[in-house]
């Protein structure tokens, strides 16, 4: 049985000529698993002290989910639109209070949530092949986002969201598997960042049998997905 798996992949693989029609499409639609390395996360982006302003609470291995939408404008060159749903919160002590006399940190829920609408132009790579087709690409994306934090039943709410626009490069290598099929590897670089107002949805909370009061201010949270994505995907060629 594994000498016929083994025989049958390498049957795959070598003949992919027989399968690989892609220049007979105009549109690939993929679905996404995307791993991005990490996001910064500035809590206090208007501080006067350039240490405090400039320190990031960083979050690592992102995984989201996405689609992209791919169309074959010329014999060389795409047009495509993508977009994702990220979610990634960690807990860490980054809440400083007054409790009793003192004052303490407290653990607290922090991340973000992001929505890009990435728009990008590819070229084909002169070096593709019928079963394997190499592009580059760049392009501008809006981000859509805020930033979340959970704290003993209370939690961040929206105020304002600032305009984010922000530029990407990307190289990716579809394998065409069958007539309509193909699986998609992709490394993008970007560095989205925008900034959120939050305010507390409830001031005074119970921490541990003891009321914690709150800023009832706004405060403003700057964000940037700093790190590189990788992108693995299943691409329908119609």
């Amino acid at each position: 049985m594994i000498k016929i798996i083994i025989s049958s992949v390498f049957i795959l693989i070598f003949s992919g000529k027989n399968f690989a029609q892609f220049n007979e499409h105009k549109f690939g639609l993929a679905a996404n698993l995307v791993y991005s390395t990490s996001a910064d996360i500035f809590l206090n982006p208007n501080s006067s002290d350039p240490i405090i302003r400039n320190q990031p609470f960083t979050l690592e291995d992102i995984i989201s989910y996405g689609l992209d939408l791919r169309y074959r404008f010329s014999e060389s060159t795409l047009l495509g639109i993508s977009t994702e749903y990220i979610y990634k919160t960690s807990q860490a002590p980054n809440l400083s209070v007054f409790l009793g006399n003192q004052v303490v940190r407290l653990p607290v829920v922090d991340g973000f949530q992001l929505i890009p609408l990435e728009a990008t132009a590819y070229y084909f790579l002169p070096f593709s092949t019928e079963s394997f087709k190499f592009m580059m690409g760049g392009g501008i994306g809006y981000y859509f986002g805020k930033f979340i934090r959970k704290f003993a039943g209370t939690e961040a709410l929206v105020q304002e969201r600032k305009f984010a626009i922000g530029i990407h490069v990307s190289a990716s290598m579809d394998y065409i598997i069958f007539n309509n099929f193909s699986t998609r590897f992709e490394m993008k670089f970007r560095d989205p960042q925008f900034n959120v107002i939050s305010k507390y949805s409830v001031v005074d909370v119970e921490y541990r049998g003891e009321v914690v009061h709150l800023t009832d201010s706004d405060f403003e949270t700057k964000i940037n997905m700093n790190g590189i994505s990788f992108i693995l995907g299943l691409v329908y060629q119609f």
